[in-house]
This record gives C-alpha cells, structure tokens and sequence, in this order.
C-alpha cells in the first residue's frame, strides 16, 4: 500500500531530522525541503497528500509558498508550524491557505493527530463536494474558492470557503457552535471560537448583497443558515 507522503518545509536541521524520522517510524513518506524558495517546484513534482510548513523560512515565507500551492491545488491539506502567538499571525495562515496550525514547541503525537484529522477531513470533504451550490443570487464553487454575485467573483480562504459548505449543508437547520469548531479547527478552544466569530462576520459582510441570505446566531447554541425563496 502506498505510504501517505508529506511535504514538510522547515529549515531548523535538528529540529527537521527529528521531525522527519519520527513521521517516518509511523510510516509516512517524508519529502524534507530546507529553503523555501524549493518548496513550490518540490510539491508540483511529488504531488503530496498533505504539507507541513513552517513559517518562517529562508527566501520565502511559509504563506507565499500556502498562497502559490493554492493556484495549483485547492484541497491538499496544509499545516503551519509557528513560533507566533498572535491571532492576525494565525488568521493570516489560513487566509493564505492554511488548514491547521500547531506552535512551537510541539509533541510528535499531537503533529500526527492534526495530520491524521485533516486526511481524514480532506478525504470525507472531496467525496462530496460540488462544483457549484446556488446560494441566493450566488453562485459558491468550493473546488475553486469563489464566490460569485453577478460577474463580481471574490476568492475566499480555505477557512472561508469550508465554513461556507458546512452553513449550507446544513441550511435553514441549527448547526452548534460546537460542531463547526470541531470539524474546522480540531478542538473548541477559547482561541478557536474567536477565530470563528472573525469567520462568521466575514461571510455575513460577503453575502450582504442578498437580503435573503441571513447567518443567525443563536446564543449559547450556535447557527442557522437561512435563504429566502
């Protein structure tokens, strides 16, 4: 069977070779790229299942590499691994294409569970997702990040763009607050639940232009996603 294979861009030489091994022991096959500015022509030759990027790296940083990986493909999962604690720091990685993150210093364990989570997530996300889902006088296309009104397309984030699907799947029902957390960011921290907020009031500022198209906050419980006929 063929190995899962990660592209893990990180240029700390004893901090990568531990990292590497580790994931190797557990079976996975490891492309190690120590500079930035190799990372892009790396993932268009190998095709990853998944990447791991830190943040700061030689030549180019790990959100230009996120940034040209999405022109190329818009659902291989993607891992930041930063020394930044502060929220724009971590809303910037997934507004550039990030799926997860995890700070330094970090366990293996917890590397392999956010790895294993959005394989997981990526795969069950793929076999259903549409090209097109009509939202109003919208048109949403989650392959390609758009979201069109009239001939005005806007390119959403990964982040966006999931929790756009999740609304509408679940439309004109009540989704918890804590279901979105968990199927988005891996756990319901106090963190994450003002990363969703910032979320929330950005689709409500995307989707202004119908006043059909209402996202109700429910106290305390969570969301309903509703459009008019």
């Amino acid at each position: 069977m063929r190995k899962t294979k990660i592209l893990y861009v990180e240029d700390e030489p004893f901090l990568g070779r531990i990292v590497k091994e580790s994931l190797e022991s557990r079976e996975f096959d490891v492309l190690m790229v120590t500079d930035g500015i190799n990372a892009v022509s790396t993932f268009e030759k190998e095709k990853p299942d998944i990447c791991v990027f830190d943040i700061m790296l030689p030549s180019r940083d790990g959100y230009s590499i996120a940034k040209d990986i999405r022109q190329m493909d818009v659902t291989v999962p993607i891992i930041f691994v930063t020394a930044k604690n502060q929220t724009d720091d971590v809303i910037r990685g997934f507004e550039s294409g990030g799926n997860d993150y995890i700070r330094k210093p970090f366990s293996m364990e917890e590397l392999i569970v956010r790895v294993n989570n959005l394989l997981k997530l990526s795969a069950h996300k793929n076999s259903r997702i549409s090209e097109r889902i009509a939202i109003g006088k919208y048109d949403f296309n989650p392959l390609r990040f758009e979201l069109k009104f009239g001939a005005s397309v806007r390119k959403l984030s990964n982040r966006e763009s999931t929790l756009l699907q999740l609304l509408t799947e679940n439309k004109n029902a009540t989704i918890l607050r804590k279901e979105i957390l968990l199927k988005l960011w891996g756990d319901d921290s106090f963190f994450n639940s003002r990363n969703l907020d910032v979320y929330i009031t950005k689709l409500r500022d995307y989707l202004k232009e119908d006043n059909s198209i209402e996202i109700i906050t429910i106290k305390g419980i969570g969301y309903q996603f509703t459009v008019g006929s």
